[in-house]
């Protein structure tokens, strides 16, 4: 017990007469999920937070897309622009705006729109009501259709934009559009019908609704927001970056000679290894303790949702504990294969970054594809990461993240297994 403490008391002095890696270890970490969690903040907000400038090209001039016109105006998150420079917005003009990045979107609303859609619909319902009386369709009648040409709404869009941007923004006009369609053909029958006292009793609100619900494990419905996703996975990279000074101070004390006295003195290296871990364990805990009082003191001065830790404190703690002894684990067996900091240091961060990529911190990990979902499921980042969202969003219990927890404390176990067999090996050599 005298040489573990002993180790661990060396390991303190060695990390406290290190100010740049105090600065990595507990400096970074906050500057890091500071940066993220504003920048990320506008994307986990309602739609309803921000306004956004979209350029409307109207060449129909008619009902359609006065209405259309409206229902953008109505919409607090959409500010329609008609003008540039108080000119007319002209289509090749939007175009540019578009492409060179000063907007994100146009929309560009073709001539004749509303005539050939009421006609259309004009000549539907003739045919209806003509079918419905008896009376034989005439030539004339069926050639109609196919005067009318089919009509194009032109959206241009930002290059940069995603993917998931432009769909929302097709579905949403697209549905717009079939509102109003429906609105047109309701006018149309009581129009041909002569009458409004039959249409008129049809309810034409929406008889479908929407209820937008975030279950959890005890029933809390609790809507996600930046903190609550950055504050895991960031604390996560934090934690796991311990790999490079960890493994940098081993291979550090072997360019020293410190491993050749040590074998001189009968102690084990498994005490040597133990007294490295105890340090960066708590070096952990007051990582996570420090973004804690980050995600529930300072981010509401800063006007970010304030965390909401819950009843869970001990199991997040509990995690946090786990996720530091895999980070550990990985930081020794590096250190223990490596002999020099040209290996270790570019290994370790790259293999931060490639585990937190994989493990969801950055996308997650129901949006990679099939192959990389699978790959992700082998992360001790994706491990901690899932434990600490069944924490923060679905208000799980200490069995729901035994499994990680399980994973976690594992992956540890293996990993310094796996360096203790290579020192004693390479010992013996």
């Amino acid at each position: 017990m005298r040489k573990l403490i002993a180790s661990i008391y060396k390991e303190t002095l060695l990390l406290l007469r290190d100010p740049g890696g105090l600065i990595i270890l507990f400096l970074m970490p906050i500057v890091l999920v500071i940066t993220i969690t504003l920048i990320q903040d506008a994307t986990f907000k309602s739609v309803s937070g921000s306004t956004m400038d979209i350029l409307l090209v109207d060449h129909d001039k008619g009902e359609l897309s006065t209405e259309i016109n409206r229902r953008f105006d109505s919409l607090p998150f959409l500010n329609p622009i008609t003008s540039y420079n108080q000119k007319a917005l002209s289509e090749a003009k939007a175009e540019a705006l578009v492409a060179s990045g000063d907007y994100q979107l146009a929309i560009v609303i073709p001539e004749g729109l509303s005539t050939d859609l009421n006609a259309q619909i004009k000549d539907n319902i003739d045919k209806i009501l003509a079918e419905l009386q008896g009376e034989e369709l005439t030539a004339d009648t069926i050639e109609v259709p196919q005067k009318l040409s089919k009509k194009t709404v032109r959206i241009y869009f930002d290059p940069i934009t995603q993917e998931t941007f432009r769909s929302s923004v097709m579905f949403s006009i697209d549905k717009l559009i079939a509102t109003i369609e429906t609105k047109t053909i309701y006018k149309a029958f009581e129009e041909a019908l002569g009458t409004t006292q039959s249409i008129g009793s049809f309810k034409r609100e929406s008889f479908v609704a929407y209820e937008q619900i975030n279950p959890s494990l005890k029933g809390a419905i609790e809507l996600p927001n930046s903190v609550q996703h950055n504050i895991p996975a960031w604390t996560l990279f934090a934690i796991f970056f311990m790999i490079l000074p960890i493994s940098l101070n081993l291979v550090h004390e072997k360019g020293q000679g410190t491993f050749v006295r040590l074998r001189t003195t009968p102690v084990a290296y498994h005490t040597i290894i133990g007294g490295k871990a105890a340090v960066y364990l708590i070096v952990s805990l007051l990582q996570f303790t420090l973004i804690l009082i980050l995600g529930i003191v300072v981010f509401p001065q800063m006007g970010l949702p304030e965390l909401q830790v819950g009843s869970n404190l001990g199991f997040l703690y509990l995690v946090a504990f786990a996720a530091g002894l895999a980070a550990i684990g990985l930081g020794i067996l590096l250190g223990t294969l490596f002999n020099s900091h040209e290996q270790a240091a570019p290994f370790g961060a790259v293999l931060v970054v490639i585990l937190a990529a994989i493990g969801g911190v950055w996308v997650p990990v129901f949006a990679m594809p099939d192959a990389m979902q699978v790959i992700a499921k082998i992360s001790p980042m994706n491990w901690g990461l899932e434990a600490f969202y069944d924490c923060f969003l679905r208000k799980g219990g200490f069995f729901e993240i035994l499994p990680e927890l399980g994973l976690l404390i594992g992956f540890f176990i293996s990993t310094i297994a796996i360096a203790i067999f290579y020192y004693e090996k390479k010992k013996s050599i």
